[in-house]
C-alpha cells in the first residue's frame, strides 16, 4: 500500500498577499473557493509536485501565521531556484553547500520557512 503525502496545510495572516505571493513564485493556483460564509480554501502547487500547500480562513489550522519552518523541497538545481526567487523579488538564502546537499532558504510573507534541496549525485 503506499502512502503519499498530498497536502500540507501553511498559517498566513493574508490570504490574498499569500496567494500573490505564491503565484510570484510560479506555483500554480489549483483552487480558491468559498463554499460558504467563513471559509475560504486556497490551494497551490510547486511546478512538478505531487503534494500540495493549502491556505485560507476558516480551515482550523492550529499554528500561527509564520511557524511552519519543516517543510523542504526538492530542486535539480539550486543555483537556478535560488536565481528564479531572486528575479522575482524574494529574499532567498543561499546556496549553502553540505556533504548531503545544496541547500536554498526562503519565507513567505507571514514568516513560514522553505528549504529548498539539491540533492547530491548518487
Amino acid at each position: 500500500m503506499d502512502w503519499k503525502i498530498e497536502l500540507i496545510f501553511v498559517p498566513v495572516n493574508d490570504v490574498d498577499r499569500a496567494k500573490e505571493f505564491y503565484e510570484r513564485i510560479g506555483w500554480h493556483v489549483d483552487h480558491d473557493q468559498r463554499p460558504f460564509e467563513g471559509l475560504r480554501f486556497v490551494q497551490v502547487t510547486p511546478p512538478g509536485s505531487a503534494c500540495s500547500i493549502a491556505f485560507g480562513t476558516g480551515l482550523g489550522i492550529d499554528l500561527a501565521p509564520g511557524q511552519q519552518k519543516t517543510v523542504q523541497l526538492v530542486v535539480g538545481d539550486a543555483d537556478e531556484a535560488l536565481a528564479h526567487l531572486k528575479s522575482v523579488d524574494v529574499d532567498a538564502r543561499g546556496v549553502d553547500e553540505q556533504a548531503w546537499g545544496r541547500f536554498v532558504q526562503f519565507d513567505d510573507p507571514d514568516g513560514n520557512s522553505w528549504t529548498l534541496q539539491q540533492l547530491p549525485p548518487r
